[in-house]
């Protein structure tokens, strides 16, 4: 059986859909691959969905299969050697839920981030201190301190994406509730919190823009929700949506292409970047 592990890397999703594609441009079924390899078909579909890491000598043999040439597999194998390798956030594996590894894994492949957050400023933008109360509220149940804190520094390690040499471009779009909402009774947390808010309006990689109440309902009011979009051809856009005890992940061009149209709409009704950064101004002025 092939190894599982905790979430697979974006390379590892990639090689998969290409190894998919290899073996139906081949004609063979999933049947027929998994004879080859003598393995049940289970396992090649668990290879091409990267739900299990890609062995190199099942590679070799399914590339040979397919009539890969041979430079090729030589690509292809380099390619999953590289994507075999364990993510940096994987250092946090004693705290990061399986559910969550591969949000993180996506945030850090995509070239665009556009982001739905109806509750809470967006774990990319928050202070440490911010952070921190949000973890410590959302807690049921016995959570140790250092869990804590080991969940704050996965949170402030993700950040660095947003100062690296060549950021993703992150959109946000925020409720207004997001702003009403005190996460401690230390006041000068939300007022850091949006000292830093205010701070990114300024930056090109990042647009922040504002929900308000005034401007009425939108379709996006159900549910936070993220979209991802990639650089590599062969990984089509992606919605990562959470609920209380797991997420989704949603690759369906219909369901992606809803949700695209959905912050679009909301992005046009939101206040500008201008605005927003008045706004941020007025709210932190009460507190």
């Amino acid at each position: 059986m092939s190894e599982r592990r905790a979430a697979p890397t974006v390379g590892q999703v990639v090689l998969g859909r290409r190894l998919q594609e290899l073996r139906e441009a081949s004609g063979l079924k999933r049947e027929e691959a998994a004879r080859v390899l003598r393995v049940t078909a289970a396992t090649v579909r668990r290879m091409e969905t990267a739900d299990v890491a890609l062995k190199i000598p099942y590679l070799q043999v399914l590339l040979a299969t397919y009539g890969v040439p041979d430079e090729e597999v030589t690509a292809f194998v380099r390619l999953a050697e590289d994507a075999n390798q364990p993510g940096w956030w994987q250092r946090y594996h004693d705290v990061l839920p399986e559910w969550f590894s591969m949000h993180v894994s996506l945030e850090g492949a995509a070239r665009i981030i556009r982001s739905y957050e109806p509750h809470f400023v967006p774990g990319l933008l928050q202070t440490e201190d911010y952070a921190r109360a949000v973890l410590e509220a959302g807690t049921v149940g016995q959570v140790r301190p250092q869990d804590i804190e080991r969940h704050v520094a996965l949170r402030l390690a993700r950040q660095k994406l947003l100062t690296s040499q060549d950021p993703p471009h992150f959109w946000v779009i925020m409720d207004e509730t997001v702003l009403r909402r005190p996460v401690s009774i230390h006041s000068r947390v939300m007022r850091e919190q949006f000292d830093r808010l205010i701070d990114v309006t300024e930056n090109p990689r990042i647009t922040l823009q504002i929900a308000e109440y005034a401007s009425g309902p939108h379709p996006g009011t159900y549910t936070p929700f993220v979209l991802f979009r990639f650089a590599e051809p062969e990984l089509p856009d992606m919605v990562y949506s959470e609920y209380l005890t797991g997420a989704l992940y949603l690759d369906s061009r219909p369901e992606v292409a809803l949700h695209l149209e959905v912050l679009d709409h909301m992005s046009a009704k939101a206040a500008s970047v201008q605005r927003t950064r008045k706004i941020l101004q007025e709210y932190r002025d009460t507190f």
